[in-house]
C-alpha cells in the first residue's frame, strides 16, 4: 500500500468515525488545500480534518497532533479524535504550574455577564452575577479611563470578579481583578509589555476561535481561555463559522487544565448543552442587556448553571 493510499483510507476512517459528531454528511473527504508533511497519518488528518469543515489553519493543527499521537501510541486510532495537549505542542498541564503563568482564577467562573458600561458592571454586580467584563468602546482615552475605574468601583463589595476589555494599562493602573484580550490584542503586545502585563498580578483571559488559536493562547499560559463563537452572533463579525457543541465539547477537552467560558449566541435554550460539554463558564451579553428583566434572566441563568454544575 503506497503512501497515498494509506492518506486516503486514514481520510475516510476519521469521517466515518466522527462525521456525524461534527455535523459532516459526507464520506468523500475533499482534499486539504496544501501539506507540509509527506507522513500519511498527517496528510490523511488534514484531509479529514478538512472535511469536518474545519479551517486551513485548524485542519493543519490537527492533522500534526494526530501523527504526533499516532507517535506516541506507536499506532493509529480513528476513534480517538486528539485531546492531550502534548501532541498539540502545549506545555506540561495544569498550566498555573508553569513559572510563567498568570494568576490563577475560579476554575468556573459562573455566569459571566459582557457590558458595556460601568452601570451594566454595577447593575449585574449587584445582582449577584460572579463574572463581569466592562467592554467599553470608545476613542476617547479620558473616558476609558474614567469608566474603567467607576466599573472597579462599582464591583467592590459584591463579590463580583471584573475584567476589562483591553484597556490592559488602564486596568491596571485602576487595581481591576483582571483583563480580557482577543488574538489581535495579544499578538500586538511586545515581550516587554506582555512581562509587564503578567508582573502585575491581573489575571488574564484569551478568546479564541480554533486549535490554532487555543495553542497560540497557551504559549502565554492565560488564566482562563474563552472559546467561540458557539453558535451565531450578530454582535460582531467573525472570522470563522459558529462551533457548535461538539467542537466546544472537543476543544474543553483538550484545555481541561485551564478555566473555560464558552461564548457566542448562547441563549436560555441552549444553555443546558452547552454546560453539558463541561465548560464552568457561560458568557452572555445581549441575553442580559436586552432582556426585559435583566436580573430576573440572570438569577434563573444562575440557578440553571448551578443546578447543571452541583454548586
Amino acid at each position: 500500500m503506497t503512501a497515498a493510499t494509506d492518506a486516503r483510507a486514514i481520510a475516510h476512517a476519521i469521517v466515518a468515525a466522527h462525521g456525524l459528531r461534527f455535523g459532516a454528511i459526507t464520506s468523500a473527504p475533499v482534499a486539504a488545500p496544501s501539506f507540509s508533511s509527506d507522513d500519511p497519518v498527517y496528510r490523511g488528518a488534514k484531509q479529514a480534518s478538512t472535511a469536518l469543515g474545519f479551517i486551513e489553519i485548524d485542519a493543519e493543527c490537527l492533522a500534526h497532533a494526530w501523527r504526533a499521537q499516532t507517535q506516541r501510541l506507536g499506532s493509529f486510532d480513528a476513534a480517538l479524535w486528539p485531546d492531550a495537549p502534548e501532541d498539540f505542542g502545549m506545555r506540561p498541564f495544569p498550566p498555573d504550574g508553569r513559572g510563567d503563568a498568570f494568576p490563577s482564577c475560579p476554575e468556573r467562573l459562573g455566569l459571566y455577564a459582557v457590558l458595556p458600561d460601568a452601570q451594566w458592571v454595577s447593575r449585574m454586580a449587584r445582582a449577584g452575577v460572579p463574572t463581569v467584563q466592562l467592554r467599553f468602546k470608545s476613542d476617547d482615552a479620558a473616558a476609558i479611563e474614567r469608566e474603567v475605574q467607576a466599573a472597579v468601583e462599582a464591583v467592590q463589595g459584591t463579590g463580583a470578579l471584573l475584567f476589562i476589555n483591553d484597556h490592559w494599562q488602564i486596568a491596571i493602573a485602576a487595581g481591576a481583578y483582571g483583563i480580557h484580550l482577543g488574538q489581535e490584542d495579544l499578538d500586538a503586545l511586545s515581550p516587554d509589555e506582555l512581562a509587564q502585563l503578567r508582573a502585575s498580578g491581573l489575571r488574564l483571559g484569551v478568546s479564541t476561535h480554533g486549535y490554532a488559536e487555543m495553542a497560540r493562547a497557551d504559549k502565554v499560559s492565560p488564566s482562563y481561555i474563552a472559546m467561540g463563537a458557539v453558535y451565531p452572533t450578530t454582535l460582531k463579525k467573525m472570522a470563522t463559522a459558529p462551533q457548535g457543541v461538539a467542537r466546544l465539547g472537543a476543544y474543553a477537552q483538550l484545555l481541561r487544565g485551564y478555566p473555560q467560558v464558552g461564548i457566542g449566541g448562547i441563549d436560555a435554550v441552549r444553555l443546558p448543552e452547552v454546560l453539558a460539554t463541561g465548560v464552568g463558564s457561560v458568557a452572555v451579553v445581549r441575553a442580559l442587556v436586552a432582556a426585559e428583566d435583566p436580573e430576573a434572566t440572570a438569577a434563573q441563568w444562575m440557578a440553571t448553571m448551578s443546578a447543571a454544575t452541583g454548586n
